[in-house]
C-alpha cells in the first residue's frame, strides 16, 4: 500500500482480533488521530508533517470497516465498545505504553470512549466537532425518533441496512462530493429545504460544479478509491449501534478525568445539535484545557481549518507533556 501523502507510511497492524490499516509518521510520544464518516485516515493529511516535526509518533488508522482495514460483517461489531478496543490494542501493538487520542466526527465518541474505558492507556484526549456526552438515562434511538418525528434526519435514514449503502454506491464520486459539501463551511444550511421523513438522503442537497477550496479533486478521488475498496456497509454500521453501545456502557465512568480539549467550526451543524452537551462539558470534563471555535469552518474541522487545528493540537500536547 502506497500513501499519497509525502513522508507518511502505511501498514496493517493486528489489534482486537482484526487488522487495521494505519498511516504514520515521526517518532516520539504516540498521538492517535481517529477519523469519522465518510472519511479515512487521509482526513488527517494536514496534521502528519507538523506533528511529526514537533517530535511525535503520529498514527491515523482506517477505522474498522474503512479503506484497507478489516470489515467485520455483523452490524453489532461496530458498537463503540468494540471500536474502542481496536484503538486500545494499537497502543501496545505500536510499542507504546500510553497515547494521546484525538477524534473527529465518529472518531470523537471513540476517543472519549477510549479515555473512559482505558485511562491507563490514554493520558489525554481531544474531540473535534462532537463533544463528550455521558451515557443517557434512556436508550438513544427512541429519544432520537421522538426528537425528529415527522422530519427527515440522516441518522434515522441510515438505520435500515442497504438503503443508504445503495444511495452512496450508485454514484460514489457525486455522492461523496455532495455529502462533504453539504456539511462544510461554504454551505448555508438555512438554504437546505426541510424534507419528509421518507425522503432520500440526497434530495435537496447541493451538487456544486466546483469543489470548495479545502477539498481538491485529488482528495475526492482518494476518498472515492477507498470506498470503492470498502463499500459503505461498515461505515454506516456505526450509526446502527447507538442502542447497543448504550447497553454495553452502563458500568463505565461518566466523567472524563484526563486533560482534554474540544473544538469545532463556527459553521458546523453538530455543535448546534449538541448545545446541552457542550454546556455541560465543564462538569463532565473537569480538566477541559481548551474549548475553541474556528471562524468560518464547517464540520470537516481538520481539513477546513488545518493551520488552526494544528496549532491547537500542538498547544495541547505541550500542556500535557509527560
Amino acid at each position: 500500500m502506497t500513501s499519497p501523502v509525502p513522508n507518511v507510511a502505511t501498514r496493517r497492524i493486528k489489534t482486537n482480533g482484526i487488522a487495521l490499516n494505519i498511516a504514520e509518521a515521526g517518532s516520539g510520544p504516540l498521538v492517535l488521530l481517529l477519523h469519522g464518516f465518510p472519511e479515512s485516515w487521509y482526513s488527517w493529511r494536514h496534521q502528519f508533517e507538523p506533528l511529526a516535526r514537533a517530535g511525535y509518533h503520529v498514527v491515523a488508522p482506517d477505522m474498522r470497516g474503512y479503506g484497507a482495514s478489516d470489515r467485520p460483517t455483523d452490524i453489532d461489531a461496530y458498537n463503540q465498545v468494540e471500536v474502542a478496543r481496536d484503538i486500545a490494542g494499537l497502543v501496545p501493538a505500536l510499542g507504546h505504553e500510553h497515547a494521546v487520542v484525538i477524534g473527529h466526527d465518529w472518531g470523537a465518541p471513540t476517543a472519549w470512549m477510549c479515555a473512559l474505558a482505558y485511562p491507563e492507556l490514554f493520558r489525554a484526549v481531544g474531540g473535534l466537532s462532537v463533544p463528550f456526552s455521558p451515557r443517557a438515562a434512556e436508550r438513544p434511538m427512541p429519544a432520537m425518533r421522538r426528537a425528529h418525528h415527522g422530519k427527515f434526519f440522516y441518522q434515522l435514514y441510515f438505520q435500515e441496512p442497504g438503503i443508504a449503502e445503495a444511495a452512496f454506491e450508485a454514484d460514489l464520486p457525486t455522492a461523496l462530493k455532495r455529502f462533504l459539501v453539504w456539511l462544510c463551511g461554504e454551505t448555508d444550511l438555512r438554504t437546505i429545504p426541510a424534507k419528509r421523513p421518507d425522503a432520500d438522503l440526497f434530495s435537496g442537497l447541493p451538487n456544486p460544479a466546483s469543489l470548495p477550496a479545502w477539498l481538491e479533486q485529488v482528495d475526492l478521488d482518494y476518498y472515492v478509491s477507498q470506498f470503492e475498496q470498502s463499500g459503505l456497509r461498515g461505515p454506516l454500521n456505526y450509526y446502527r449501534n447507538h442502542d447497543l453501545t448504550w447497553a454495553l456502557t452502563e458500568h463505565l465512568p461518566q466523567t472524563i478525568t484526563q486533560p482534554a480539549f474540544y473544538a469545532a467550526g463556527t459553521r458546523d451543524a453538530v455543535p448546534l445539535m449538541s448545545k446541552d452537551a457542550i454546556a455541560a462539558q465543564p462538569g463532565n470534563v473537569p480538566n477541559l484545557i481548551f474549548d475553541e471555535r474556528f471562524p468560518g469552518a464547517g464540520h470537516w474541522t481538520q481539513q477546513e481549518a488545518p493551520e488552526a487545528v494544528n496549532a491547537l493540537i500542538q498547544r495541547f500536547l505541550t500542556e500535557v507533556e509527560p
